[in-house]
């Protein structure tokens, strides 16, 4: 199901996917998200928005990543995935766009259901 979420304090809809999508899943402000990957980005000589980059921070926050099966690599969208995992913490990368996914329920600052996931992380069960 999809969720309206946009904690950007200026309601852009654009160009922060990555971190409106790590504030729902690690339940941070936009701005302390900003900042950390900005420190990452920093830390790394890359974009905050650089995959590596947030993915680096999400490893560090006890996430791990997945690849999506290759029986449909072109069909499983943002909906397939949300429907399919009724629980636990996810933050799907798409095409050009990061979503973050809680109990079933995808959180964005659009409707992104149609939109193939590539691969996703999942936070680790235990993990804070």
């Amino acid at each position: 199901m999809y969720v309206n979420y946009n904690p950007n304090p200026k309601a852009a809809r654009v160009g922060d996917c990555v971190i409106r999508a790590i504030s729902k899943v690690l339940n941070q402000t936009w701005e302390k998200t900003y900042i950390m990957l900005a420190v990452y980005g920093f830390m790394l000589a890359d974009l905050p928005s650089a995959n590596h980059v947030w993915g680096r921070y999400l490893m560090d926050n006890g996430f791990k990543r997945h690849l999506i099966p290759d029986s449909c690599p072109a069909c499983y969208t943002v909906k397939n995935f949300a429907d399919e995992h009724p629980e636990g913490i996810y933050l799907l990368a798409l095409n050009g766009h990061v979503v973050a996914v809680e109990n079933g329920c995808f959180f964005d600052s659009w409707n992104s259901s149609d939109e193939v996931v590539i691969y996703f992380w999942e936070k680790e069960k235990g993990e804070s």
